[in-house]
């Protein structure tokens, strides 16, 4: 009989790539996305932060997904890139448990974020006259701040509990980083009523929020299509479907990848479908900002002109 080892000190990461030559590119692939997210994202967030311009609550919104970007592609990619150069694929318990938390944190707490983006864009559109009522400084806090807290509460409670669980199979995580859905067919118990679980949490932290958008951008179309000023039209429209394309690559991976039956889960495909939401979406969503709005781009060069003139 096979002997099943209860105590778990760690795990072992397949990781993403194979270690070959081929492998190595697509490292070096991953890596320069990596740099160019982290340095979006970080230009994005000092942008608001030293422009005042840019101190709306649209923008204070838009630096907190930022924020959490820089998080989601910090958590992941460099265990992943220390592993695959080291060839020790090891990671301990503390180390995996910060991964999942990390992770489940900004999955849902983005979500929620976006709703907030959107919500904003509605009363912006809807109901400018009462904008600076509605959206005051407290309201745009309390919004930021709920993301952060439901989100972090429900990212604890399923950390916890897959930390706890026994862990008496292989250690093998065949994925880049600690997913709790690839680490549940490690455990050495029945986990089908956790995996329900699993299941309504995604679903809630994704359909409430995607409802919400819906919603308020449907009123937001409905309110463009009857302006009058056509300059007013295509502001509104370049803000919206900005915001939607974010939506699109937020909702659609993690809906193909969570929202499934196991029994239609693939390794290979899930890993596939992380480097969208981990990797290559951190690093188009303040490319995706920046092109398409001519505030951030002109906050850009205010910024730099400042720092240029100072030097001189």
């Amino acid at each position: 009989m096979e002997q099943w080892n209860h105590t778990t000190t760690g795990f072992f990461l397949l990781g993403l790539f194979p270690p070959t030559k081929t492998g190595l590119l697509l490292f070096l692939l991953v890596v320069l996305i990596f740099l160019i997210a982290f340095l979006g994202n970080s230009t994005m967030i000092l942008l608001i932060w030293l422009d005042h311009h840019l101190h709306t609550p649209m923008y204070f919104l838009l630096s907190q997904l930022s924020l959490m970007d820089l998080i989601y592609i910090c958590s992941t990619v460099p265990k992943m890139a220390v592993n695959f150069l080291s060839g020790d694929n090891s990671i301990s318990l503390v180390a995996c448990g910060f991964q999942s938390f990390c992770f489940l944190l900004i999955a849902g707490g983005e979500g929620l974020l976006l709703a907030s983006m959107a919500i904003d864009r509605y009363v912006a559109i809807c109901r400018p006259l009462h904008y600076s009522i509605l959206m005051n400084k407290r309201m745009c806090l309390l919004m930021i701040a709920m993301s952060w807290v439901i989100s972090c509460i429900n990212s604890i409670c399923h950390t916890v509990y897959a930390l706890c669980m026994p862990y008496c199979k292989s250690r093998i995580i065949n994925h880049f980083f600690c997913d709790i859905p690839a680490m549940l067919p490690l455990a050495c118990m029945d986990t089908s009523a956790y995996e329900y679980t699993v299941f309504f949490s995604t679903n809630l932290f994704l359909s409430v929020p995607f409802s919400c958008i819906m919603v308020s951008y449907g009123q937001v179309l409905y309110a463009v299509h009857h302006m009058r000023s056509a300059q007013g039209k295509k502001k509104a429209f370049t803000t919206c479907s900005t915001h939607l394309i974010v939506v699109a690559f937020y909702c659609v991976p993690f809906a193909y990848t969570y929202l499934r039956p196991p029994s239609l889960h693939s390794p290979e495909e899930d890993k596939n479908l992380a480097v969208v939401y981990t990797i290559l979406t951190p690093m188009l969503n303040p490319i995706i900002y920046s092109l398409r709005n001519k505030e951030v781009l002109g906050a850009f060069q205010r910024v730099l002109g400042r720092s240029l003139s100072q030097k001189e």
